[in-house]
């Protein structure tokens, strides 16, 4: 590695740790991002890099470990002296530091599952403490299986609410929406229902479900769900998805009517040939999270598979306000959200883009060098087709026990 390559600096992306590395800076920045939404602090995570070695993702796993059990034990110390906020705020960073480390390790890795338990077991405890309550759910799917999912409800006053369906994209799941959604939809009278889809988180790991094409029949079963509960309104149901997941988000809202609105937050035309450009650099590391995740051995496989997430012929038949959002920098490059907004314009869909450049930070994917930015864009958008008028509503601030 270079000597240049060994200081971080800022660039139209945002904040680049080692610039010789930019795969693991990108990661890095998105751990960094969650500071802004409690998730992390800045000197925590620059201390962690400081000991991490470029290159070698097992130093990565190490360095967040250590700051994962720290926050988990402070947690742990407040909640016995009833310091609730403080066990609270610990308790959701020890989960976003135990998700950052677990990130490069092989699916097939003993502790990957290991460390996947302690996000989930940190993150139920920050559930436990929000007013009122998040919940904890396994939303019936198919064949016996189910999708794991966090309910957050925005109101204990027994009013039945706008609710979002979220998800993550390739490798982000419900316990990272959980840091990075809650303030800003709670706040503007949305609950949400963030769900690891096929593919996804818990999903994934333990089921051994791997993504589908057909997403409105995971997104159908999560409305399934919301139908049955008194505090939802079953006319304002709205859809988010992040990265791979504005794709799942893009084709779900296509065929599923149920809902009001949709949101691809990041998104992908074509990701079969998007995934084909990228055969000429086969050591990348996102390989190994596309053939474990399309259920592929070999990157020709998730090529081939990918074939039937293209959003041709399909988001022509959105019949609902679509937000499709991409950062001018994005490493997917522009033209794929493009593409997929001019398509769904040229068709009659009620489509929306919005760009982020540098000039005002989140021109990253999916904002990650400014995800405040992003998120408060999202759920003003998100507010106002589900007809909240925040401009009378006041709604409340969502408290720690």
């Amino acid at each position: 590695m270079s000597a240049q390559a060994s200081y971080g600096r800022y660039q139209k992306e945002g904040w680049v740790q080692w610039p010789g590395e930019s795969e693991l800076s990108f990661q890095f920045a998105r751990t960094l991002g969650g500071a802004q939404e409690g998730a992390s602090l800045i000197g925590e995570c620059f201390a962690a890099a400081s000991r991490m070695t470029p290159g070698d993702t097992e130093s990565w796993y190490r360095e967040w470990q250590v700051f994962a059990k720290n926050s988990e034990r402070r947690a742990e110390e407040a909640f016995a002296r009833q310091l609730f906020r403080t066990a609270s705020s610990n308790w959701l960073r020890a989960a976003n530091y135990y998700r950052s480390s677990e990130f490069y390790l092989a699916h097939d890795d003993l502790r990957r599952i290991d460390t996947f338990d302690s996000v989930e077991r940190c993150s139920h405890h920050y559930l436990a403490g929000l007013h009122p309550a998040g919940e904890v759910i396994a939303i019936p799917y198919e064949n016996g299986a189910h999708l794991d999912a966090y309910f957050l409800p925005c109101s204990d006053n027994g009013v039945r609410s706008p609710v979002v369906i979220a998800f993550g994209g390739l490798d982000e799941y419900k316990d990272e929406l959980l840091h990075e959604m809650p303030k800003h939809a709670l706040t503007r009278g949305m609950s949400l229902l963030l769900v690891d889809m096929p593919g996804q988180g818990g999903t994934l790991r333990r089921q051994k479900i791997v993504n589908r094409p057909d997403t409105e029949v995971p997104v159908g079963a999560c409305i399934d769900y919301l139908l049955t509960r008194s505090d939802v309104d079953p006319a304002k149901i709205a859809l988010y998805g992040a990265s791979v997941g504005g794709v799942y988000a893009a084709r779900a809202a296509s065929f599923e009517k149920r809902l009001v609105a949709a949101v691809s937050d990041s998104v992908m035309f074509d990701m079969s040939s998007l995934f084909a450009s990228w055969l000429a650099t086969p050591d990348r590391l996102i390989w190994q999270h596309l053939k474990w995740v399309f259920g592929a051995a070999t990157p020709d496989g998730v090529i081939e598979k990918a074939k039937a997430f293209s959003l041709k012929g399909v988001i022509d038949k959105i019949s609902m306000p679509y937000l499709v959002l991409q950062g001018t920098e994005d490493w997917l490059g522009l033209k794929t959200a493009t593409d997929t907004y001019d398509y769904a314009k040229a068709h009659g869909v009620a489509a929306e883009l919005k760009l982020f450049d540098p000039a005002e930070t989140g021109a990253a994917h999916c904002q990650v060098d400014n995800p405040t930015l992003g998120q408060e864009f999202i759920c003003d958008w998100l507010a106002g087709k589900l007809g909240i008028d925040q401009g009378v509503a006041r709604i409340r601030v969502p408290a720690l026990a």
